[in-house]
């Protein structure tokens, strides 16, 4: 066998390893479903006769507030995802077992790559999950099923790229504890975009900051894909900053790693 095979064998293992340890222990993972979905609760039905006034929907039911809410919300449980990322990783790092692992003849590479790739398969499956909770709270989208592939591979493409600085935050947090909470802003930044309201309606800084934070071109394009609204140049920028992010995420977690193996 190749250096190559070898890797992905390691690899395939290490994933295997992961995703029993979810179905193990699921409370990590079905935390990733309950945020997005209690947000998606709370301001569709709570605040969603308000707000759909101010962009254009209904005061009484809020119906069409929720085909607005509904693409920030899915991205949500995209970054929601990052926790178990974090955490998991730094587990691994702080009770010994990656150094047990580095005595063992594997690849180096398999330990973070079934992590990342396990934490991907977790945060889509949730994904899934939210859109099912959506459609049946009267999320209507109007997608043509070559838009439904191109919003997944974008959410398919954010979840990769959380996860690598996931799993970066994870190799850099001194305890399981830290890991579980640098992540936070991550999960609450699609508030300060468009996932909840226009950036148009905030007050001039915040609407600055709203209309060229990361996740506003990545919430406009995945509602204009699933809702058919106005794409204009988001969708080019929404896919550099998934794969700027996604590179930094790697360099990030592979330098920790390797200056972690110095120790």
């Amino acid at each position: 066998m190749s250096s190559l095979s070898y890797a992905v064998s390691d690899s395939m293992t290490m994933l295997r390893r992961n995703l029993k340890h979810a179905q193990r222990y699921p409370s990590m993972t079905v935390s990733v479903v309950a945020l997005p979905v209690m947000m998606l609760l709370l301001f569709n039905y709570v605040f969603g006769g308000a707000l759909g006034v101010g962009i254009g929907g209904t005061a009484g039911g809020g119906t069409e507030y929720i085909d607005y809410v509904a693409p920030g919300i899915i991205l949500m449980a995209a970054t929601s995802g990052a926790l178990v990322t974090a955490v998991g990783v730094c587990v691994d790092m702080t009770e010994g077992i990656v150094n047990r692992f580095r005595t063992m003849a594997i690849s180096r590479a398999s330990f973070l790559t079934g992590h990342v790739v396990g934490s991907v398969i977790q945060t889509l499956v949730s994904i899934a999950l939210v859109i099912g909770v959506a459609l049946l709270m009267g999320f209507r989208p109007n997608a043509t099923p070559a838009e439904w592939i191109a919003a997944s591979g974008l959410l398919a493409l954010l979840t990769l790229a959380l996860t690598w600085l996931s799993a970066a935050i994870g190799l850099v947090a001194k305890t399981p504890e830290t890991a579980s909470n640098m992540p936070m802003p991550l999960q609450f930044l699609p508030f300060v975009g468009s996932a909840i309201v226009p950036p148009e309606s905030m007050p001039t800084g915040l609407r600055w900051f709203a209309e060229y934070q990361p996740f506003t071109p990545i919430i406009e394009t995945l509602r204009g894909l699933l809702m058919g609204t106005e794409i204009g140049n988001s969708g080019p920028i929404a896919l550099a900053w998934c794969a700027g992010l996604t590179l930094t995420g790697y360099l990030w977690a592979r330098t920790a790693f390797h200056r972690g193996a110095r120790r």
